[in-house]
């Protein structure tokens, strides 16, 4: 496909909110606009999303950055879309309507299933065919409980009425015409996330299929994640090329440009996910995932291990939405510094279960260590070290996995602002942490996997060059205290587990 223009753009729709980017050839951003989208907690462990609402956001925040520079199709090359993994939807492939909200990834209402499943095969018994575990957090459960729950929703799949997709489909194909022309595709990397998918084939699975009691008809096609796919058919955008799909950490690995083997970056968002390129695929012996990483074109697939956290800026959120701790977001580092030390506080924040390295679905959240010396600092300060324990966890699993050490962790997301935290991580690893220039590398990364289809750059030395060091954490903290504060940690992270009975 012919460059046409000076820019590029993606569509970034995350947990919490959607984004619309646009990028000069450097990777510095041009134009953004974003907007949250609802929250909804019908029950303990459930959480949805109102699929509207996020078609809604979406054209929206694509208008509002292209009315800020003035941008019309024709300055546009291409567009690259990133999204929330494993959120599942399934609608009316006439209507465009959902049969229901979406299935966050954090939702755990397919538990009992998750261990009916594993009791009859073992948590690993999908493992070899699709590099994941057995745990409420993908997509497959999701699909099934939808289709089981929602009045006459099987019928209308077996009738060939409905279509499945994470996000990243479902906005696609409403991106592309909906019900007239709308293009029903997925990536490997969000096809690698459904538990569907056979990780070496990079198709659709029979057995997964079978044992999921999922049909195939509702499933999208699977392709590369740097292609054409389609054209938007909205907004003052009309006519712009689509040609790039990755989920959201692997967007993050490719927007850190972490092309070589043994290259790691860490995200800080509403979780936390830490990816380590692998080149081929890797199976995990110490509880991370193997996962898709990225596919350009007729390329072979680079594989990723992952090690993936649930609660992590979420927990930030919740204390201030709550409990009203804080009034935004950004007050906790200050609130955190108030106080020398966590004061013996620790804060486990398995609100959905834990991720990895541990998968247990009955875990809950705990808070431990507290005495009447304890005030709202040293809870604010728990909060930022759980997201720095959780990744020292992640990262020692990865270590083993890939048996050498790791010299240095790239990260990125809304929390490396964050420079109490950034510390303490250097500090609790006892490793060098970067933080990029261009610290929004998963909208980045989605907009160069569509740069790459659509010939704005030539390769991926191109991308390389692009990155750049902002600020760099060097440990300071002495061995024995990183000793007896990850060792609590540990003690803590037990407490939690085997809550749910």
């Amino acid at each position: 496909m012919p460059q046409r223009a000076g820019y590029i753009a993606a569509l970034d729709q995350g947990t919490t909110s959607t984004r619309f980017m646009v990028f000069d050839r450097r990777g510095r951003v041009v134009s953004m606009a974003q907007r949250e989208h609802e929250q909804i907690f019908p029950s303990p462990g459930w959480v949805e999303h109102d699929p509207m609402e996020i078609i809604r956001r979406t054209l929206e925040v694509i208008e509002e950055a292209a009315q800020q520079r003035g941008l019309r199709s024709n300055d546009i090359a291409c567009i690259g879309i990133t999204n929330q993994r494993e959120t599942t939807v399934l609608w009316n492939r006439r209507t465009g309507v959902p049969v229901y909200n979406a299935l966050v990834w954090q939702d755990t209402r397919v538990a009992d299933e998750v261990a009916r499943l594993a009791r009859e095969g073992g948590q690993d018994r999908f493992r070899e065919k699709t590099g994941l575990p057995l745990t409420t957090y993908f997509s497959a459960l999701k699909i099934a409980w939808i289709l089981d729950h929602v009045k006459d929703a099987r019928a209308a799949a077996e009738r060939g009425d409905l279509l499945f997709g994470n996000i990243d489909s479902y906005l696609l194909w409403n991106l592309t015409g909906g019900a007239e022309s709308g293009v029903h595709i997925t990536d490997v990397t969000n096809a690698s996330r459904t538990q569907l998918m056979n990780i070496r084939t990079l198709e659709w699975e029979s057995e997964m299929l079978a044992a999921f009691n999922i049909p195939r008809g509702i499933l999208p096609e699977i392709r590369s994640s740097s292609e054409f796919y389609g054209t938007l058919s909205h907004t003052s955008l009309a006519g712009v090329p689509i040609a790039g799909i990755l989920g959201d950490q692997q967007a993050a690995l490719v927007g850190q440009t972490c092309f070589q083997p043994g290259q790691v970056k860490n995200t800080y968002g509403t979780g936390c996910f830490m990816l380590m390129n692998t080149d081929g695929m890797k199976r995990s012996n110490h509880g991370l995932l193997t996962t898709v990483g990225y596919k350009f074109g007729d390329r072979p697939a680079c594989y990723a291990l992952e090690g993936s956290v649930a609660i992590t800026g979420a927990l930030v959120q919740w204390i201030r939405d709550n409990l009203g701790l804080i009034e935004r977001s950004e007050h906790i580092e200050w609130v955190a510094q108030s106080v020398n030390d966590n004061g013996g506080v620790y804060f486990v924040p398995a609100f959905s279960g834990l991720y990895a390295p541990y998968w247990k679905d009955n875990a809950r959240g705990v808070i431990v260590g507290l005495t009447r010396f304890a005030n709202k600092g040293h809870i604010a300060r728990s909060v930022l070290e759980a997201t720095a324990f959780q990744t020292r966890d992640v990262l020692e699993a990865m270590e083993a996995d890939a048996g050498l050490p790791l010299a240095q962790l790239r990260t990125d997301g809304g929390m490396v602002a964050n420079e109490l935290l950034m510390q303490f991580q250097a500090d609790i690893l006892d490793r060098t942490v970067i933080r990029p220039a261009m610290r929004e590398t998963t909208a980045l990364g989605a907009a160069y996997a569509a740069g790459l289809a659509c010939g704005y750059y030539n390769g991926i030395d191109d991308l390389v060059q692009n990155w750049e060091i902002d600020r760099t954490w060097l440990p300071r903290m002495e061995e024995s205290e990183r000793n007896r504060l990850y060792g609590q940690w540990k003690k803590a992270v037990a407490r939690s587990f085997d809550w749910i009975d």
